[in-house]
């Protein structure tokens, strides 16, 4: 009988095991199990202290615009409504004229690349409740003049402008042609590495319209074969400059819209260049554009006449190895301007008058700012991000543009990013932490108190409790050479320091990025902690060339990407295979993108220190990559090909000992399957054994349906059947 008594109390306990913690499968995680709420399309309003989000009324299926007090959060109305009006099928986004009268509304929309989509756009005019459908073709990038009379908008590499009133629409250019000239548009180089689409620009008064023209009929085609769609397969053809290859020839343009005639900016005095930004400046009759030189180490921003053409150079930036582009330049009523530099060898805000000669330095120190968020001319405060708190948190802070009174006005350790009331009174705080799920609060600008929660994510948080997953432990690492690293971890939950176990490593490491950092990560974070709760742990490493920690660190793998930061993650593997709880035997790396041409060169060159290696859309070779991004931090290959070279996988595929595990789906536009393709023939003429899968159609992003659970499932169980 007592034995009976006990094996009762046994099962009770079992049962009550199993029911504490619950394990995490990734048909939840890929079924949107753990998603985290959010505020979609947040627009803070300029004329009134208000904001907007798009929101989704499940019980109609229709999508709505709606407004919103900042002062109290309270709903004001729905200014749009798609149930409302039949020719709508839903909002994909939505921006205001500059008057906030009248709204610009997407659908339909048809993704081109990364950034850029083709889509039926209709002008909504809110006091009239009027939708008028602005075109009877899909377009691009479709802009208000400032003064809310007209539309400048692209279609099929032109450039258009449509008359509100009249209804009417004036075709600006006519030598578009698809893969020979763009107007207004940027090439694929461009919208992938410089993050931008729309190359137009008004002026301030809506009287002059500013574009660049791409002649990209010189540079090499790419070509990618389409296998689902239809008998024969399709093949798309574009424009993607590989390094050391032809660029789109590019030139700056002014059109005056009273005259109907267009001019050329006479940029005679650069040769093989970038515009990597144009923006009107408050005056009127002058514009701004930044000019890059082929190797990013030189910029200037122009000043340009708009009536005659003419430049001048008012502020210049060098740089040893290469200047980043950012959005951050702001001007001000005055036209002197905000401008943020690593030139001190940290990332600051700088104060310019309109000659472009130095005000003030109006934040410094051995840290980053991360975020500009704009200037309370009323006030005289600035707003920005920063890593004051450490490099792997973002706080918000507010200081005077004189440099003085500088204040903190987030509290929560973490990740806080702030979208700024018009008047400057509120900011709405988006705030994450690694243990912390996405919460938004409404803020007092003044001291940063919380007014106000608007959004949290405690359901998920209290979801995720029954799970019971172990935190990620934040850390510091020094490897044998002496170089300091941010590292997490994430162990399982029922952790013994007595055991030994296998680490799984996962890592991004390209120039500037950061993966260690203090906030919710969502779906690879739940994959990770799947994993720790079937007795893996998870590691992650930043390694040198990483961003947030200064630009020596950020900028030291310049000329050689994946040297040093492929010894960093050997070293740390070996560092931590040192750990008495660790297997050293059993140590796996993990890399998407950058992250895959870092693992694979791990698992080659750390041969007796990695187990297995998952590399997925991996660059194998810088060659094949483009322009832009590969010469920014390697020159060209005609200049520098043993760093092209000699950090090749490709190179080194003799080398392989373990387990390797290639993925690459065959509609990447941004890292070609031609990447994986001649790894592949690499391995097998070195006689390697090694597995791999060909995600048909897929993009950089390899997404779509099942393929996520199929392709984590197939990582998954490569990781138990080999690590």
């Amino acid at each position: 009988m007592k034995n009976i008594k006990k094996l009762v109390v046994l099962l009770l306990l079992s049962s009550f095991s199993i029911v504490a913690q619950e394990k995490i499968t990734l048909e939840e995680i890929w079924g949107g199990a753990f998603r985290t709420k959010g505020m979609d399309e947040l627009n803070a309003m300029k004329t009134t202290n208000q904001y907007t989000v798009l929101n989704f009324d499940r019980a109609s299926r229709s999508s709505q615009i709606d407004l919103y007090d900042f002062a109290t959060l309270e709903k004001v109305s729905t200014l749009l409504s798609s149930k409302d009006f039949s020719q709508l099928q839903g909002i994909d986004s939505y921006t205001f004229n500059k008057k906030e009268n009248q709204i610009l509304i997407a659908n339909n929309s048809e993704q081109i690349f990364r950034h850029s989509a083709v889509s039926d756009y209709f002008l909504y005019d809110i006091a009239s409740k009027s939708l008028t459908k602005i075109a009877e073709y899909k377009i691009q990038e479709p802009t208000f003049s400032p003064d809310g009379t007209k539309i400048a908008f692209a279609y099929q590499n032109n450039l258009y402008v449509y008359e509100i009133a009249s209804k009417k629409t004036q075709q600006i250019t006519t030598d578009g042609k698809k893969n020979s000239i763009i107007n207004g548009i940027t090439d694929w180089v461009y919208e992938e590495e410089f993050g931008f689409v729309r190359a137009f620009d008004w002026n301030a008064t809506g009287t002059k319209l500013a574009y660049i023209k791409f002649d990209e009929s010189q540079v090499s085609e790419f070509s990618m074969d389409l296998y689902n769609r239809g008998l024969y397969p399709a093949q798309e053809v574009f424009k993607y400059p590989k390094a050391g290859e032809k660029n789109a020839v590019v030139s700056l343009h002014l059109f005056d819209v009273a005259s109907n005639k267009t001019q050329t900016v006479n940029l005679s005095n650069y040769n093989d260049f970038y515009i990597a930004r144009i923006q009107w400046t408050n005056d009127a009759n002058v514009l701004s554009a930044q000019v890059l030189n082929r190797h990013q180490n030189n910029l200037d921003i122009l000043f340009i006449d708009g009536n005659s053409g003419t430049s001048k150079v008012v502020l210049n930036e060098k740089d040893k190895t290469y200047v980043d582009v950012t959005d951050n330049l702001t001007f001000l009523k005055d036209n002197s301007f905000i401008w943020t530099s690593e030139k001190s060898g940290f990332n600051h805000i700088y104060h310019y008058d309109k000659t472009g000669k130095l005000k003030k330095q109006i934040t410094t120190g051995n840290w980053e700012v991360t975020a500009y968020y704009g200037f309370d001319e009323k006030s005289g405060t600035v707003y920005y991000q920063s890593v004051e708190n450490g490099s792997i948190n973002r706080d918000v802070y507010a200081i005077n543009i004189n440099g003085k009174n500088k204040k903190r006005l987030t509290t929560a350790v973490g990740t806080n990013r702030a979208t700024f009331s018009p008047n400057f009174q509120y900011f709405i705080n988006s705030f994450s932490s690694a243990t912390k799920a996405p919460m938004f609060t409404l803020n007092d600008s003044k001291s940063g108190n919380v007014i106000k929660t608007i959004v949290s994510n405690e359901a998920l948080e209290q979801k995720l409790a029954k799970y019971d997953v172990a935190p990620k432990e934040f850390t510091t690492i020094t490897t044998e050479k002496g170089h300091t690293l941010n590292a997490w971890f994430i162990k399982p939950k029922d952790f013994d320091p007595n055991k030994k176990y296998p680490v799984f490593m996962y890592q991004y490491s390209g120039p500037g990025s950061q993966q260690v950092a203090n906030q919710w990560n969502g779906t690879n974070d739940y994959w990770f902690m799947m994993l720790a709760q079937q007795g893996y742990i998870v590691a992650c490493v930043d390694g040198r060339g990483t961003g947030f920690k200064g630009a020596e660190f950020k900028k030291c793998t310049y000329k050689e990407l994946g040297k040093f930061e492929v010894e960093d993650q050997i070293d740390a593997a070996k560092l931590i295979g040192n750990y008495p709880y660790v297997d050293k035997s059993r140590i796996g790396i993990f890399g998407w993108s950058y992250g895959g041409f870092m693992s694979s060169n791990c698992i080659l060159k750390g041969n007796d220190v990695f187990k297995a290696a998952i590399a997925v859309a991996p660059v194998t070779s810088w060659r094949y990559y483009d322009t832009i991004y590969t010469e920014r931090y390697m020159q060209t290959p005609q200049e520098n090909a043993s760093g092209y070279d000699e950090n090749s996988p490709i190179n080194h595929v003799s080398k392989l000992k373990g387990n390797y595990l290639l993925i690459h789906g065959t509609s990447d536009d941004n890292v070609h399957v031609q990447n994986a393709m001649v790894m592949i023939e690499a391995l097998v003429q070195a006689n390697k054994q090694f597995d791999w899968a060909i995600y048909p159609d897929k993009n950089h992003g390899i997404y779509g349906g099942k393929t996520r659970l199929q392709l984590y499932t197939k990582m998954t169980n490569f990781i138990k059947e080999k690590l």
